[in-house]
């Protein structure tokens, strides 16, 4: 029996699967030079940002993906000092990044402005760091920045993307993940979107050896819930230039002084440890 048309569904039909959520109505819709930027209001999800069909987050249940990708990096650092964000267009990961008082600086760079744009207008809970005078947004291609970008000159860099098809492909890419390491500063930590491993291991395990081609030996995916994305999950992989990830800051975690809805160090300890089919798949790459 066919959907109602109130329902709105992101197909993966290399898997068979879909995922959908029914909506009120269509908020807004843009087509920017790179991609389709729509937003619905959703029955009982809050709004949901759509780009190029592919769900992006909701108002429920964004603040998983946004701390996952951001706080285990952050405090596993010693001392983080200058965050790179590249993509996170949304300004989300922004926000959390700048709860840490030892940062003293975010630069994102997002290629599509109308990302950002969109997120002002209707999540404006996720940009309200924005006016930070720490935050440095750029609208430029975050391929073309690290490829410029001076060696040693940042802490962190988090690859906050879309899907691999577009805009995103290249930041999956070794030129690039090899940049990031050459950008890094020794004990830096690169955090990457990494996909799903139950509906794209390959991308995983593509993300794993480039990273190891580029010279990180340490790897971690950091395997975590997210219910509107393919598989209700989705990872994060860290790596770390020049030494391991096995610890953590995790008193300061513990004692961090600012709100999380998600994570705390006992999800971030748990989180390092991965599934046995996620290990197994990564051991001999």
């Amino acid at each position: 029996m066919p959907l109602d048309p109130s329902w709105i569904s992101e197909v993966v039909p290399h898997m068979g699967a879909a995922f959908s959520l029914k909506t009120t109505r269509l908020l807004d819709e843009v087509q920017s030079p790179f991609q389709k930027i729509g937003v619905y209001a959703t029955e009982h999800w809050g709004n949901l940002l759509v780009i190029d069909d592919a769900f992006m987050l909701t108002s429920l249940e964004n603040f998983v993906y946004h701390e996952m990708i951001s706080h285990p990096a952050l405090f596993t650092h010693a001392d983080p000092k200058h965050v790179v964000i590249i993509g996170g267009g949304d300004c989300g990961t922004l926000r959390e990044a700048l709860k840490h008082p030892c940062v003293e600086r975010v630069t994102q760079i997002d290629i599509d402005e109308q990302v950002t744009r969109m997120a002002e207008k209707w999540f404006p809970e996720l940009c309200d760091s924005n006016d930070d005078p720490r935050a440095d947004l750029r609208f430029d291609d975050g391929i073309k920045y690290m490829r410029e970008a001076a060696d040693g000159s940042a802490d962190i860099i988090i690859v906050d993307s879309t899907d691999p098809i577009g805009p995103g492909e290249g930041l999956f890419g070794p030129a690039f993940i090899a940049d990031c390491f050459r950008v890094l500063r020794a004990g830096g930590i690169m955090v990457s979107q990494s996909e799903s491993p139950f509906y794209h291991m390959d991308v995983l395990k593509n993300v794993h050896r480039a990273m190891l081609q580029a010279g990180f030996a340490d790897r971690r995916s950091l395997l975590f819930p997210q219910p509107v994305y393919p598989g209700g999950s989705i990872t994060c992989t860290l790596a770390r230039k020049g030494e391991g990830l096995d610890g953590f800051r995790s008193e300061d975690a513990a004692a961090k002084g600012f709100p999380t809805r998600y994570y705390n160090a006992g999800i971030h300890q748990g989180a390092l440890t991965p599934p046995e089919f996620v290990r197994e798949a990564l051991e001999n790459l």
